[in-house]
């Protein structure tokens, strides 16, 4: 009987070939359609899948959401049905990529979850900043991977005038602080950036980065000039071999011994003075150092390398450091809500290091740094103090830099301020493309 179904199974397959072949040959249309639908018909669009994260979400659900304050991984995951053992596995799998403890409250992430025949989430996608996210992958076995978005690096160019601060003039711009405090960094011991007047002047070249075309962080400075009561100023870079460095057009370097400000660019709110009103005491007394008004928990960062002196808390001073950079020059840092971990007594700090964060302990009626600076053992006004350069354009590379310099030049003067003095975002010049 099997031998006889088998027998009649090729007799029915040579029969229906046959037929086949003859229908090809007595009807070219028909034979025509069967060529080409084997073979994919030209000027027809292919649809490709959907992709987010690089994940195929066809018919797949999509739900954004911010981590809310003291909101943890679990509990969003058991709001979709995860068992405790997937959740479990998440945070092993995590442990080498991202620590699943640091969900940053307002920070955005993604649920790609299935509604048929029941709920079943697919994928979450937590994103820390603005290019990196980390993709936590249900399906089949758990798995973690930390990715990044392409990165675009566009070239920028600006022009603007102050007409009130530097700060606002910036914002105005639409330049982020990032932006700002590199600027001021780069001319700290040229210019008084807290005396600044109307009419100021400034033109920057630099690197943006973004992400979709969304600004998310600043490249190189490319070379930047300003104008300041009349008197010229150009910050040319230039590596040496050791690190990019900002130079002036005789090609002296810009940066000094020790960093002027022990905070990124901030408001001073009471100078060095032989005779000042004490705000808690009640009482006029010397005061031997600047304060900077500064957000709570404001990092605040050793303007130069030196050995730890000090650092610890006093009843006056609250938690401070002191640091020995030589045998010249000896900084303070008074009034730090914390500080850093790791910062004690005979350790080597460098140069823009954290060594703590802005505070209110001791003496202080607000969050501010009191900064204090000694000069071969005697208390001066940091903000007065000439320090001396650091190394200058070396022999060697003197004919290179001075080419680079006349091309940054070049580049700075071709930007044009606007006739009433309105700060004026310039044309982009080019454009170039970066991965991650």
């Amino acid at each position: 009987m099997r031998k006889f179904a088998l027998l009649l199974s090729v007799i029915t397959i040579f029969t229906l070939s046959a037929y086949l072949t003859e229908v090809k040959e007595n009807d070219p249309d028909i034979a025509v359609n069967m060529e080409t639908a084997e073979k994919p018909v030209e000027g027809i669009k292919v649809i490709e899948p959907q992709k987010l994260f690089g994940i195929v979400i066809d018919s797949l659900k999509i739900k954004e959401e911010v981590i809310q304050k003291n909101q943890n991984i679990s509990e969003i995951l058991t709001s979709y049905d995860v068992s405790q053992v997937k959740i479990n596995k998440l945070a092993e799998a995590s442990r080498e990529v991202f620590d699943v403890r640091k969900l940053a409250t307002n920070k955005k992430y993604t649920l790609i979850y299935d509604e048929v025949p029941e709920i079943k989430l697919k994928a979450m996608i937590y994103e820390p900043n603005a290019i990196d996210y980390v993709v936590f992958n249900f399906e089949n076995e758990v798995s973690v991977e930390m990715k990044h978005k392409e990165v675009t690096t566009v070239a920028r160019s600006i022009a603007g005038v102050i007409q009130s601060s530097l700060s606002q003039t910036m914002e105005e711009l639409h330049m982020s602080p990032q932006l700002t405090n590199r600027f001021v960094d780069a001319f700290a011991w040229q210019v008084d950036f807290q005396r600044l007047q109307v009419g100021d002047k400034f033109k920057l070249i630099f690197d943006e980065k973004q992400v979709a075309g969304k600004t998310v962080g600043i490249g190189e400075i490319k070379g930047i000039f300003f104008e300041h009561y009349g008197n010229e100023f150009y910050a040319v870079p230039y590596d040496q071999g050791d690190g990019t460095e900002f130079f002036d057009e005789e090609g002296e370097s810009l940066r000094k011994a020790l960093l002027k400000y022990p905070l990124e660019f901030t408001r001073i709110s009471s100078r060095y003075s032989g005779r000042r009103f004490h705000p808690v005491q009640k009482r006029y007394k010397a005061h031997r150092g600047t304060d900077f008004a500064a957000p709570r928990g404001t990092p605040i960062r050793s303007v130069g390398e030196g050995i730890v002196l000090e650092a610890r808390y006093s009843k006056y001073n609250g938690n401070y450091v002191k640091i020995r950079h030589n045998s010249t020059y000896t900084t303070q840092y008074l009034h730090m809500s914390k500080i850093t971990s790791g910062i004690k007594p005979g350790m080597k700090v460098k140069q823009g290091q954290t060594i703590g964060h802005v505070g209110s302990t001791g003496l202080a009626t607000g969050a501010h740094l009191c900064y204090r600076f000694w000069k071969s053992g005697v208390q001066i006004d940091a903000l007065k103090v000439d320090l001396p350069s650091a190394a200058p354009i070396k022999k060697e590379h003197l004919a290179r830099f001075q080419s680079t310099r006349r091309r940054i030049i070049k580049m700075l003067n071709d930007i044009e301020f606007k006739e009433n003095g309105v700060p004026l975002i310039a044309t982009n010049k080019f454009v170039k493309t970066t991965n991650l």
